[in-house]
């Protein structure tokens, strides 16, 4: 009896299609439950170490947007200048699978007004940290410019409209100017002294569409930060923006943390205490999850740059983007907090069932993880 059961079972499996013999792959939500865990899968893609924007356009062909300039990748804007660092918008594309990268034409994507090109009119120097979301009918493009969130549309992820400011105030200001509430409050950090501003709204945006109803995601604040959002009728652009109704979404650790101590597993719970901004949202199951980007630094007095980068994650707790959300218990994740390799700006995709997650790989090289079962 036994010897017949074994029989008809190694008979099924060898009469199922090989898809029905696999196991599933993971989804965010394993990996939060702690079923599966990312792993390299690319470790160079092509891509200039930073922040990017991916995504599928199918029959294998990605595109990817991102700032560069003539320093990273040779970059001019339509007049034939060079662009300074940190760049304009451009459009690198893959067409094996999303396994390597390239541009073909080292020039800005979204055309000045008219030559010299210029920042104030053209915001050719800092289109940075772009996310893209592609509706049926519509692209929307967010990037951040000089502290405030900018958003832009397109028929084709090609020909983009004239920018619009997502909120008023916007970028970094002091509140003798305009008033500012607490969750836009920058407050004191240990490494920081003499601030003109004391506000922020703005920072490296995210952007995601439902229905007609367009969200943009903002940093708010510092030292706490805050994730806001913005929510509206997609079709009225930022004209129609509005606070979400639970705001912030969540907060960043409230405090900075031990003063002697600027990389490690020690610092990981303050690795957001800085800034939390450049969300990236993707619905699974019953909850929107999104990667971000915390900030703790500078680790030292005046050191004029931002340090202490990590990536976390956070989900909803309901199945509702305007609502509470939670972050993930483990994070930072890949990597402790780090100096300074943009490993916080960080581009999720589902293709064919497979969750795929473009960002750092090491201090030199942009590239593909991927979600694999614990164990496999």
């Amino acid at each position: 009896m036994k010897k017949y059961a074994l029989s008809v079972t190694v008979f099924l499996l060898l009469t199922l299609p090989a898809a029905a013999q696999e196991r599933p792959a993971p989804t965010l939500e394993d990996f939060w439950e702690g079923r599966a865990e990312w792993v390299v899968d690319i470790a160079d893609v092509g891509l200039p170490i930073g922040e990017s924007d991916t995504v599928y356009m199918g029959d294998g062909v990605y595109w990817s947007y991102l700032h560069a300039s003539d320093q990273s990748a040779g970059v001019i804007d339509q007049c034939g200048e060079p662009v300074a660092f940190p760049g304009c918008l451009t459009r690198w594309e893959s067409t094996d699978n999303g396994v390597s990268f390239s541009l073909s034409a080292p020039v800005c994507s979204i055309p000045c007004g008219e030559c010299p090109c210029d920042d104030q009119r053209d915001q050719i120097t800092a289109q940075q940290y772009p996310r893209v979301f592609r509706t049926d009918d519509t692209w929307y493009l967010v990037y951040e410019w000089h502290a405030h969130a900018i958003l832009r549309t397109s028929p084709d992820g090609l020909n983009w409209s004239d920018w619009a400011e997502v909120s008023f105030p916007s970028g970094t200001w002091p509140s003798s100017y305009i008033p500012c509430s607490t969750v836009e409050k920058i407050g004191p950090h240990p490494n920081i002294r003499g601030e003109v501003h004391d506000c922020l709204v703005g920072a490296p945006p995210g952007v995601y569409v439902e229905g007609d109803t367009l969200y943009v995601f903002v940093a708010a604040g510092s030292a706490p930060g805050h994730l806001r959002c913005y929510k509206g009728n997609r079709y009225d652009g930022a004209a129609d923006l509005q606070v979400c109704d639970h705001d912030p979404l969540f907060s960043g650790a409230a405090e900075y943390g031990p003063l002697d101590i600027s990389e490690g597993e020690a610092i990981a719970p303050y690795f957001d205490f800085r800034y939390v901004s450049s969300a990236d949202i993707l619905h699974v199951g019953g909850h929107y999850y999104m990667a971000y980007e915390g900030v703790r630094g500078p680790d030292v007095l005046e050191r004029g740059m931002d340090t202490q980068f990590g990536l976390g994650f956070a989900r909803s707790v309901g199945d509702a983007i305007d609502g509470a959300w939670e972050k993930f218990p483990g994070n930072p994740v890949l990597f402790p907090v780090s100096f300074n390799f943009g490993v916080g700006h960080a581009d999720l995709l589902v293709v064919d069932g497979i969750t795929y997650m473009y960002t750092a790989t090491s201090e030199t090289e942009r590239g593909r993880w991927v979600l694999r079962w614990v164990g496999e």
